[in-house]
């Protein structure tokens, strides 16, 4: 039986796992109860259930072309990403001079606030005339930004990666591409998807780093953040709704695959190995 010191401590993180889950979720549950509000002013108190908000948002061509650049430029990003942290990941399991400073450097952008990287991505483009817009400003932003979190997805995988493998293969005569294509890849592609994945949602919410550079094309936050700056539409609760379920589909996605990863990555390193 628990003591009455440990009863109470029991009480006091319950009620605080209580108070951070509802800090955490409500908001979440207010814009939802919101996108079904029939009333053409944002909030409270609620005049009706109506589905008229969702309709203006699948009717809004704007919104579905912002959408299309974001899923482009999340989709690109995160592959240029994924592949960056891949070779970087790589390369780290070698020993050169000065790879202690990599991981600190590759690290950087995660400690920059993004409205100082956003300042010093425009800076930077105006000075060596590179136009702004999305495949050009944007793209860059997200990249930079998107890295540092898929290398530190990726790294932990190939570190404990067992090189015996690759040195069995290597001394049955297969070269380095080979090995990394047929022993290496199939090992660690539950990860890169993984990766992905999470790149893509990271890149797909990016907002203060976009408004900087992306010029006068819009993603789908910058959209939905011009929406609010010259008309509060009514039908933005809604907007936000769908926005974050497809982040958090792709996030379970992703959450799932990195899960799975694991098991299959030791299933299939015994299978070699027998």
């Amino acid at each position: 039986m628990l003591g009455p010191n440990q009863n109470s401590m029991a009480l006091w993180l319950r009620l605080y796992a209580g108070v951070f889950f509802g800090f955490l979720y409500l908001p979440i549950g207010v814009l939802l109860v919101l996108s079904f509000n029939d009333s053409s002013v944002i909030g409270f108190p609620l005049r009706g259930f109506t589905f008229d908000w969702y309709h203006q948002v699948f009717n809004d061509s704007k919104f579905f072309i912002a959408l299309f650049k974001s899923f482009s430029v999340g989709l690109v990003s995160s592959l240029i990403a994924t592949a960056l942290a891949l070779m970087a990941a790589l390369g780290l399991r070698k020993h050169f001079w000065g790879q202690q400073w990599v991981v600190p450097v590759m690290l950087v952008p995660i400690i920059i606030p993004g409205i100082v990287s956003g300042a010093v991505l425009l800076v930077f483009f105006g000075i060596a005339g590179v136009p702004y817009g999305l495949w050009t400003g944007a793209l860059v932003a997200h990249v930079t930004w998107v890295l540092p979190f898929a290398f530190l997805t990726l790294y932990p995988r190939l570190a404990a990666f067992d090189q015996a493998l690759e040195e069995a293969a290597m001394d049955l005569g297969a070269s380095p591409w080979v090995v990394f294509k047929r022993i290496v890849f199939p090992l660690i592609k539950p990860a890169v998807i993984a990766t992905v994945l999470f790149s893509f949602t990271l890149s797909f919410d990016e907002f203060v780093r976009t408004l900087f550079v992306i010029g006068a094309e819009r993603t789908t936050p910058v959209y939905l953040w011009v929406l609010i700056v010259e008309q509060t539409a009514p039908f933005l609760p809604a907007a936000g709704v769908i926005i974050m379920l497809i982040s958090v589909t792709v996030a379970a996605l992703g959450f799932w695959v990195s899960t799975t990863s694991t098991q299959a990555t030791e299933s299939r390193s015994s299978s070699i190995r027998h």
